[in-house]
C-alpha cells in the first residue's frame, strides 16, 4: 500500500486519543467519560461497541456485567442475555466516583450524538465477542445515518473477520488494523482491508515497525499508555499517536511534537 494509494483517511489524525474516553477521570464507556475528555479539550475519543442479546448496540468493553457496570438484580449477566429493557437496572458510574452513581452504559446512538456534539472525532472500536458479522452490521447501520462520519470516524477491532465484514459494507470508511503484537503479516491484512492505521501496545512498538508502516503509508498510533516519556524516543521516528487513559498528560508543553512527522 504505497503512500500515492487511495486510503480512506480522517480529516485529523489524532494525536491524542482518550481511551475508552477520559476513563482515568471519569468511568470508562460512558458518556461522562466522553464530556470529560471534551472539556479536558481532547479532539478525539475512543470507545468500544459491542452488543446485548437482542442486537442493541452499546458501548461496553467487556463481555458480561461486573467489572466497571454493576446491577443488583442482573449480577455478572453476560451481555448476550440482556436487552434494552435491562439498561435502566445497570450502574456503570459509581465503581469509579459516587459522583457517576447512576451513569448508565450508552447507546451507541447516544455516544455518536455526543461526539458530534462536542465536534469530536471517534475511534469506535468493535468488541464483537463471537458475533463478528453483526457488530459490524450495527456500526455500519449507525454511521450510515451520519454524513460528517466518513471524515471522523476511524474504526478498529483486533477481530479480523469484523473488520472484513465492515470494510464489505462501508468501503471509504477510515479503519485501523489493531494488534497486541503486529506478526510478519500484519501489512499484508492492512493492505486487504485498505487500513490506513496500525493500532498496537506501546510495550511492542519499535523503530524497525514504525518506519515498516512509513513505507507503506500506514499511521501508527499506540495503545494504553499514560507516561509520555516512554514514548519520547518514538515520534522522531514516525509515530502518528498515542490512545490514552490520561490525556493531560500529553497535552503538557513539551509532552509531544506539534507536527507530525511527514
Amino acid at each position: 500500500m504505497g503512500r500515492n494509494a487511495r486510503i480512506p483517511r480522517v480529516a485529523d489524525r489524532g494525536r491524542i486519543v482518550a481511551h475508552r474516553g477520559a476513563s482515568q477521570a471519569a468511568p470508562e464507556n460512558t458518556l461522562a467519560a466522553i464530556d470529560m475528555a471534551a472539556r479536558m479539550g481532547c479532539t478525539w475519543v475512543e470507545f468500544d461497541l459491542t452488543l446485548f442479546g437482542d442486537g442493541t448496540p452499546v458501548l461496553h468493553h467487556d463481555d458480561r456485567l461486573g467489572r466497571v457496570a454493576t446491577s443488583a438484580s442482573l449480577g455478572e449477566a453476560a451481555l448476550a442475555d440482556l436487552t434494552a429493557a435491562d439498561l435502566g437496572q445497570i450502574d456503570a458510574g459509581s465503581w469509579r466516583a459516587p459522583e457517576f452513581t447512576g451513569e448508565r452504559i450508552p447507546l451507541l446512538e447516544e455516544a455518536l450524538d455526543l461526539v458530534e456534539a462536542h465536534g469530536l472525532h471517534a475511534n469506535l472500536e468493535l468488541k464483537p465477542h463471537g458475533l463478528s458479522r453483526e457488530t459490524a452490521a450495527a456500526a455500519l447501520e449507525a454511521l450510515a445515518r451520519r454524513p460528517w462520519a466518513q471524515s471522523r470516524v476511524l474504526v478498529s477491532s483486533f477481530d479480523l473477520d469484523a473488520l472484513t465484514a465492515f470494510r464489505e459494507g462501508a468501503p471509504d470508511q477510515p479503519m485501523a488494523v489493531l494488534f497486541k503484537k503486529p506478526g510478519p503479516g500484519w501489512v499484508a491484512e492492512a493492505e486487504r482491508l485498505r487500513a490506513g492505521a496500525l493500532h498496537l501496545n506501546f510495550r511492542n512498538l519499535t523503530a524497525s515497525l514504525l518506519h515498516e508502516a512509513a513505507r507503506h503509508g500506514i499511521d501508527v498510533r499506540v495503545y494504553t499508555i499514560n507516561d509520555p516519556v516512554l514514548m519520547q524516543p518514538f515520534w522522531a521516528e514516525g509515530l502518528t499517536g498515542v490512545i490514552t487513559d490520561h490525556p493531560p498528560l500529553f497535552m503538557a508543553a513539551g509532552a509531544i511534537p506539534e507536527e507530525i512527522p511527514a
